[in-house]
């Protein structure tokens, strides 16, 4: 069997435009992204993404995963490891692979999460783990949030980004998807006309929408909603943050 080629150098070219893809502009570009460890990409592998290429350290380089892709794998050493990881303990081994559907969506049906213009990476892909855990249908982020491609919100995603769809989209756009869909809308919103979500009827279509980190839901998206809710604070705190407030709603609204 032949022998897979082998890069060493990190100052090689095919190296330095793979370290390209961290910013989205050039994901949207090329139309790919790069996952890294190996839970990742045998999810990947697992739920059937289409693989462009594949970057391991020789270690991998006898693995069945690695075998199964060996046409477009290369060996890479460790320095090149590296420096094409965004973790402090790299394991060596990266995939290449196509973006999904944007925003190819003309319908919803089910449970979805809207993010209205969350920034943090970590507390999208936080949301996105916690949706695929609840059993949601899918996850829609609006053009201001933290790109889900990115490599952050895709370590935080831990693989539930194959199991569910997400779409980014305009968040007006997305909520008259939702109205269309005869979806009802809530907010998470703390104002007078707002109730706790433990006194809601359960239904089994809806869209939550969770704002930004600093400024919440915008007022225009708040005009669209159907019924503003809030998680009552039983301690001192002011509030919650953004993901753990998701993931209390999200599985409240499961458990009416």
């Amino acid at each position: 069997m032949d022998h897979m080629k082998y890069i060493e150098s990190k100052k090689n070219d095919e190296i330095k435009q793979l370290k390209k893809l961290s910013a989205t502009k050039n994901i949207r570009k090329t139309g790919t992204y790069m996952i890294e460890g190996f839970h990742l990409v045998r999810e990947a592998d697992q739920y059937e993404q289409e693989f462009v290429k594949l970057f391991v350290t020789e270690k991998y380089e006898e693995d069945r995963l690695v075998k199964k892709y060996r046409e477009i794998a290369t060996v890479v050493s460790e320095d090149v490891a590296n420096e094409l990881s965004e973790t402090k303990t790299p394991q060596g081994i990266f995939a290449v692979i196509k973006v999904q559907a944007g925003d190819d969506v003309n319908e919803l049906s089910g449970k979805w999460v809207m993010l209205d213009d969350v920034q943090d990476p970590g507390n999208v892909g936080t949301i996105v783990r916690t949706a695929d855990a609840a059993g949601y249908d899918g996850v829609i982020t609006s053009l201001d949030t933290a790109d889900f491609y990115q490599p952050k919100v895709q370590r935080s995603m831990q693989g539930s980004q194959f199991h569910l769809p997400i779409y980014r989209m305009d968040i007006n756009r997305a909520i008259n998807l939702a109205k269309k869909s005869q979806l009802k809308i809530y907010g998470s919103e703390v104002n007078a006309q707002a109730k706790p979500y433990t006194e809601l009827d359960k239904i089994d279509d809806f869209a939550l929408i969770m704002g930004n980190e600093a400024h919440g839901i915008t007022q225009d998206v708040l005009n669209e909603t159907d019924e503003n809710i809030y998680i009552p604070i039983l301690g001192k705190a002011e509030s919650l943050n953004v993901a753990v407030a998701a993931g209390v709603l999200m599985y409240g609204l499961q458990s009416l």
